[in-house]
Order: C-alpha cells, then structure tokens, then sequence
C-alpha cells in the first residue's frame, strides 16, 4: 500500500512537470529587439499585449527617423504559443532584408505560422516620418535665401540704365533740321528705345 501511495505521488509529480513544459513560453512587454536593414538603418522593434499584441518598429535613417505600427493575435497559431522567441526572431530577420523597415510591409509574415488564421498576422495600423533635427534644417532654408535675394540686388545694382548722348545740332536750320528728324525716326524704327539717341547720332553721322 505505501509503495503504491509512492508511486502515485511520483506519477502526479511527473506530470505536474510535464504540464508546465507545456505551457507557452511569453516575451514580456516592453521587450525589445535591435537591428538593421539592408541600408544600414539602426532599428528597434518593442513589443507589448497579451492576447492582442502591438508591434512598434522605430528606425533612423541619414538625418531621418520613421516609424510604424502593427497590431494583431499572434497567439492564434500554435508554434507562436510554444515559442513565441522564435516568432519575433523570424520577424526581426525579414525585416533585415528590407532596405526600409516600414516600406512594402503592410502585413508581417513568418514561416512558422503560415498557416494559422489571418487574424494571427501582423498588419500595419500606422506609419510616419519626421526629420531627427528640424530646426537646421529650417536655418540652412533661411540662410540660401537670404542670399539669393543679396545677390539679385547686385545684379539690379550692376544692369543700370544707359548713359545718356547729347544729340548733334545741326549746322544749317533746315537742312540739320530735316536730317535731325529722318535719323530719329529710323532709330526709332530699327533701335531699342533705351538707345534711340545713341542711334540718332550715329545715323546723322552717316547722313551728313
């Protein structure tokens, strides 16, 4: 009888064991996960919930940072429950591959759960892009600028207008008279009219 009540107690010992090997092995929230993308990225994916989980990939890029989030119930499929490390590992090595964390991934897939229900699948809820230091950015804007309109004014201050030419008089009343008035119309006709002068002279040279 007592080696009876021994064993019993040895059986339920056993699998008392057995029963919390199998219970599914859970990640704590908060917990986080660094890595990089095929550009070089520097990322940290967080994650947190229980049966509904939240995924927050956080990555900074050339002077840029982005973001995004995905939301779904990963503990749906089986293998996720058993190893959940594993889950979040094979998510982390897909998104190496990609040269932006948060491009052309609207839905997060792993090969351990493919064949789990849809809801089980990871699928983005948001997503945005910010510059890691705005305010140099708006300085750098100011200052070219400001100089593009310093050098417009040079260049009005260069342009000026053109230097006035004393018209010739003539030597004779009429005849200067009547040269004076043919050469003015054909620099009006053939000349800008900044240099209608200037033409007028030159034409009455001709014209004697």
């Amino acid at each position: 009888m007592k080696s009876f009540a021994l064993l019993f107690l040895v059986v339920f010992c056993g699998m008392g064991g057995l029963g919390q090997k199998l219970k599914p092995k859970k990640r704590s929230n908060g917990e986080e996960i660094n890595f990089r993308t095929k550009t070089k990225d520097v990322c940290t994916m967080s994650i947190s919930g229980d049966e509904e989980m939240k995924l927050r990939i956080e990555c900074k890029s050339q002077g840029m940072s982005y973001w995004c989030e995905f939301a779904g119930k990963p503990s749906v499929c089986r293998a996720f429950r058993k190893n959940p490390k594993i889950y979040w590992n094979q998510i982390a090595m897909e998104l190496r591959k990609l040269p932006h964390a948060c491009e052309s991934t609207q839905v997060l897939k792993t090969t351990m759960c493919q064949k789990a229900p849809t809801e089980a699948l990871m699928k983005q809820i948001a997503t945005g892009m910010e510059p890691e230091d705005l305010a140099n950015q708006e300085k750098s804007v100011q200052k070219t600028s400001t100089s593009m309109r310093g050098a417009g004014r040079s260049s009005v201050k260069k342009i000026g207008k053109p230097p006035m030419l004393p018209l010739i008089k003539p030597t004779q009343h009429g005849q200067g008279s009547e040269n004076e008035t043919e050469a003015m119309k054909l620099a009006r006709e053939h000349c800008w009219e900044s240099l209608h002068g200037f033409c007028s002279y030159i034409i009455g040279i001709f014209r004697g």
